[in-house]
């Protein structure tokens, strides 16, 4: 069985695969991994959360993914006072969602969480986008860009607390210049260019703090076609899973290694 990454988030996430960044996530580990993409167009964190066991159940015999990104906040962040306020979250209140989130996902036992702030907001473009989709002009935006990175900075403060790693793209995006049109097609999503961005900037994050989980770190499910000898062809095959029973193995022990010297604590 291929292990599982799982991309859990809002329409950034769900359209991640039109193509976009966990299309590029899937592609670059074909045969590896496979990618999962749990993206819910319009949720916040507080809507999320009635996702959980639905996601991630723990009444499975499936292992668990080996890696999961967390991308909620774009939504939390709608201003309670304008258009979109039925998202808005507060932001103490998504601080803690998320850290529900990551309680959840470790007492699976998954190994590997990321964090992911929402992205900045380029203001006049929203305006324009909300006249053009909706014929509505309005005279301030439903997002600030200032409030954006409130959630942005209270998801890495999270993320700095709980020990596990956190992509900052209010910060990394705003580092690009002309990142207004260049990465957002709408003030808020991405765009072709936008999503290249946030898949290379997440495979350079698994790479630093999850080596083990690097593409070429993981073996393929399968030999490749050029290990099969057409005169006996059962042997690639079992020299191959023979392979992955031993590397399972290990680690297995390793993990059982680790879990003996840093026992789970029961509260995060």
């Amino acid at each position: 069985m291929r292990p599982t990454f799982v991309t859990f988030g809002d329409s950034i996430t769900q359209r991640g695969f039109a193509p976009g960044w966990t299309g590029q996530l899937a592609d670059a580990y074909q045969r590896r991994v496979d990618v999962l993409n749990r993206g819910y167009s319009g949720y916040n964190s507080r809507w999320a959360l009635q996702l959980l066991d639905h996601v991630f159940p723990n009444n499975t015999a499936a292992p668990p993914p080996r890696l999961v990104t967390i991308f909620f906040g774009a939504n939390d962040a709608a201003l309670p006072d304008r258009g979109s306020a039925r998202q808005h979250v507060p932001v103490d209140e998504y601080s803690s969602n998320l850290r529900a989130m990551v309680a959840h996902l470790r007492s699976l036992g998954v190994p590997a969480v990321i964090l992911i702030t929402p992205p900045p907001i380029s203001e006049a473009d929203r305006l324009v986008h909300v006249e053009q989709t909706y014929g509505v002009r309005l005279a301030v935006p439903e997002r600030t860009n200032e409030v954006a990175g409130q959630y942005a900075a209270a998801a890495e403060a999270l993320a700095a607390e709980l020990g596990v790693p956190c992509l900052n793209l209010w910060r990394a995006f705003q580092e690009v210049p002309g990142w207004q049109q260049g990465l957002l097609c709408d003030g808020l999503h991405l765009t072709q260019e936008g999503n290249a961005e946030v898949y290379r900037l997440l495979q350079a994050l698994i790479d630093e703090r999850f080596p083990d989980l690097r593409v070429k770190q993981l073996p393929m499910d399968a030999p490749d076609h050029s290990a099969i000898t057409p005169q006996d062809v059962p042997v690639a095959f079992e020299k191959h899973f023979a392979k992955q029973q031993r590397r399972h193995e290990a680690a297995a022990a390793a993990a059982a290694g680790q879990q003996a010297r840093n026992p789970a604590k029961e509260e995060l």
